[in-house]
């Protein structure tokens, strides 16, 4: 089925539940002007300093040359210190304490839903604002921008660090998609929004959910890969349609 607001029907629906898992993306945080790597994004993010994205994001570049990669981060970073959260975020932390059980489930790096207050929250791919320490490998804020100093240092052993972020040719930190692929099972509503779902193993949330016997709704401006798998697509953005599952209350 495909909407373009919300209904009474999916009000009911999101009342009911007991158990709730959300999955964002891209388009969350696209919508508070976060510029994205794929599609619909601003074409200079594809390369910086004449170098693709995908090279400087590398694990490979940042064992080559990590001080071009914190400046990079470094630089995202300065794109992001002024943006703020949308009504998308805000409507996400609102749902967090309705449920019996609520996981939000995050490909951002952004932080943007923490900003807006969301408390259980499991970022994926990490934060942008966090570093580790390639030596101990305690993670610490380091939100300081531009950088005083590259790369740095570990507030506990004093060592060179690293952004605390999933780069291309690495895997998700050790946990998080166990406790994220376990909420989805577990749900009996899952959404789906701002992500066309298609890069794992984020992609298999939505199906291990489907499986669990959850009811799948995405919310996306179009459709996507993973609107066959849905219950329920509701077009459009995600600061318009969230916030109506409270307020079109009858």
């Amino acid at each position: 089925m495909v909407l373009t607001e919300v209904t009474g029907e999916l009000i009911h629906i999101f009342d009911s539940a007991r158990n709730v898992a959300v999955l964002t993306g891209a388009g969350v945080s696209a919508e508070s002007g976060v510029p994205t790597f794929r599609g619909g994004g601003d074409a200079t993010m594809w390369s910086w300093r004449g170098r693709p994205v995908t090279e400087l994001s590398s694990a490979e570049m940042l064992a080559t040359d990590p001080t071009l990669v914190w400046e990079w981060f470094d630089y995202r970073r300065g794109l992001l210190k002024e943006l703020s959260p949308n009504p998308g975020h805000y409507a996400l932390a609102e749902w967090e304490g309705r449920f019996e059980n609520f996981a939000l489930i995050t490909q951002n790096i952004d932080d943007l839903h923490r900003a807006a207050g969301s408390m259980n929250l499991l970022e994926l791919h990490g934060n942008i604002w966090r570093a580790r320490c390639l030596r101990c490998s305690s993670t610490f804020e380091a939100r300081e921008s531009p950088l005083e100093q590259n790369p740095p240092l570990c507030l506990v052993c004093g060592g060179p660090s690293r952004p605390d972020v999933v780069l291309f040719g690495e895997s998700l930190p050790e946990g998080v998609f166990e406790r994220a692929e376990e909420a989805a099972s577990r749900a009996d509503l899952f959404f789906v929004i701002g992500t066309s779902a298609v890069v794992y193993p984020a992609a298999s949330l939505p199906i291990a959910a489907k499986q669990g016997g959850a009811r799948i709704i995405e919310v996306n401006p179009e459709r996507t890969d993973i609107s066959i798998l849905a219950d329920v697509t509701v077009l459009g953005r995600a600061g318009e349609i969230l916030p109506q599952f409270v307020t079109q209350r009858g």
